[in-house]
């Protein structure tokens, strides 16, 4: 096996070491967040790091890096208040991927892509059409991590919309059916397959 200690990895060329650590924490979540500006432009962005922060309330969180630049979608959110999370499909991922390409405030994701924003109900933010899940957000708060010096957005689930075919009778949402991707390192795209839900496990008795 190859081996790194933490002298090692601060030495290693930036390029190596971004994909190394980026990809050694193994696959992520692959979501598009969806926001609008208060002039009304819609912004797409992709993001790898969507977590499960709790279910009651039920909370999500990602990770920003610093906003010492121009950040669309936390500029977005914070002035609306909302935002919507939407998983990518195998079927979209490369035009999800190009989301994260820099664009001006002025120009929409959704224009230079063959993404289609919708919008539901009263909600202002974007869902992205046809994503097998979607998520509208309401931002709760956001925590500074200066050991790191990025942010953790936390942010309450206020309509969740999942195709039916995905969605399992104890409440599973099964993204196999969905043929939702994932992210390995920072620009690697698979298509996980379901192999067995487990039961809940107990401690087994002393032999």
């Amino acid at each position: 096996m190859r081996f790194f200690n933490n002298q090692d990895i601060n030495q290693l060329d930036k390029i190596f070491r971004i994909n190394l650590i980026n990809s050694c924490s193994g696959f992520k979540s692959a979501n598009l967040l969806g926001t609008i500006s208060e002039k009304g432009i819609t912004n797409v962005a992709v993001f790898s790091s969507v977590t499960h922060l709790g279910s009651n309330p039920p909370t999500l969180g990602f990770i920003l890096r610093p906003t010492t630049v121009p950040r669309n979608t936390h500029k977005n959110l914070k002035d609306l208040g909302y935002f919507t999370i939407n998983h990518i499909w195998e079927a979209i991922f490369e035009e999800a991927h190009h989301t994260s390409a820099k664009y001006p405030d002025d120009i929409s994701e959704f224009d230079m892509t063959n993404l289609e924003p919708e919008f539901k109900g009263n909600y202002k933010a974007p869902f992205v059409k046809n994503a097998p899940v979607q998520m509208a957000m309401k931002f709760v708060e956001e925590i500074y991590v200066p050991s790191n010096d990025v942010m953790l957005v936390v942010a309450q689930i206020e309509e969740l919309y999942i195709k039916d075919e995905l969605l399992q009778k104890d409440g599973l949402i099964n993204l196999s059916k969905g043929n939702v991707v994932t992210i390995n390192g920072l620009d690697t795209y698979a298509v996980p397959k379901f192999k067995k839900q487990l039961s809940y496990q107990r401690p087994k008795e002393n032999k």
